[in-house]
């Protein structure tokens, strides 16, 4: 699927098959029937044109998360069953891990064979770390002063909000999406409009898995309209982000204003490194060209970048 010319790599642009919303296990277009573009970022073409979600669909994806989480199986099945299906929902994306390292290629820029070797195989066993602990969340028992004793019991917190940044569309799906569903949580998720399209593919294997309807919920579309609605919703108990930190600063705000919902953030930063006078400066050099040159074109190399830290 891929070939060479003039020593570039030029990627086939996969079968889209899914662009539209996923809410309550169904993809639907968007209330509004608007769509955005998503653009190959390796040549400034369209991919495909994607339901752009804002305010009132997200309100009816929270409204199937939360019909889910208080009146669905989801939470209530044991931790057994809910590691059962995320181990199959393992095997699905190794089985499609071709599809979704090409959509994530073409819809992200991130070079294929790293998608392959790396962002596949993470979010598989992302699945299949937190299938196997799912049957492992418990509390406490605490003896007290007298006849009295104490326990911990430890709940699924309810729906949660996931937003979720372009760089690493399908591995931070995965460390998101997977310890919440471990726990009994439902959910909405928001990828960014950049690279949309492995959220919906996972979204369609989850189903196929055997999650019910309703538990996972993708919504795509800008931040500050679809992201800014999760944030801010009444009835989402708690959100997760990853971003920039101005951007985290809005989605706490958003969070404290609303209802005090549960607030995870991962903000931004470029790959600091402190070096020592002792270090070894190639080895800083190496460190520092992988942590900012791993997830693009390897077209600067250690050398270049060594010219800039020494300069």
């Amino acid at each position: 699927m891929a070939s060479e010319s003039n020593g570039v790599s030029k990627l086939k642009t996969p079968e889209i098959k899914f662009a539209k919303l996923f809410i309550n296990g169904q993809f639907i277009d968007s209330v509004s029937g608007k769509k955005f573009e998503t653009i190959d970022p390796r040549t400034g073409e369209m991919v495909t044109q994607v339901a752009e979600g804002d305010k009132e669909d997200v309100d009816i994806a929270v409204k199937a998360a939360r019909e889910a989480f208080d009146h669905g199986k989801w939470p209530r099945i044991s931790g057994f069953e809910r590691g059962r299906i995320l181990f199959k929902l393992a095997d699905l994306i190794d089985q499609h891990g071709e599809e979704i390292a090409m959509l994530d290629s073409i819809d992200a820029g991130k070079l294929l064979h790293i998608t392959r070797a790396f962002d596949i195989p993470f979010a598989a066993n992302c699945f299949r770390y937190y299938g196997g602990a799912a049957d492992k969340i418990h509390g406490e028992t605490l003896k007290c002063a007298g006849e009295f004793q104490a326990y911990t019991l430890k709940e699924p917190v309810g729906v949660v909000g996931h937003i979720i940044p372009w760089n690493f569309p399908t591995v931070l799906f995965a460390a998101k999406v997977a310890a919440a569903l471990a726990s009994g949580c439902t959910m909405v998720v928001k990828p960014a409009e950049q690279s949309p399209l492995s959220a919906l593919y996972l979204a369609h294997l989850a189903k196929e898995a055997g999650i019910p309807d309703g538990v996972i919920n993708v919504i795509t579309g800008y931040g500050p309209t679809a992201g800014a609605a999760i944030a801010s919703h009444m009835d989402v108990d708690a959100v997760s982000f990853t971003g920039s930190t101005e951007v985290g600063k809005l989605v706490m705000g958003a969070a404290a204003a609303s209802n005090l919902k549960i607030v995870s953030l991962e903000l931004g930063g470029k790959s600091p490194l402190i070096i020592f006078s002792d270090a070894d400066i190639d080895m800083a050099v190496q460190t520092a060209w992988q942590a900012v040159f791993f997830n693009q074109d390897h077209s600067w190399r250690a050398t270049e970048v060594r010219k800039v830290i020494v300069w």
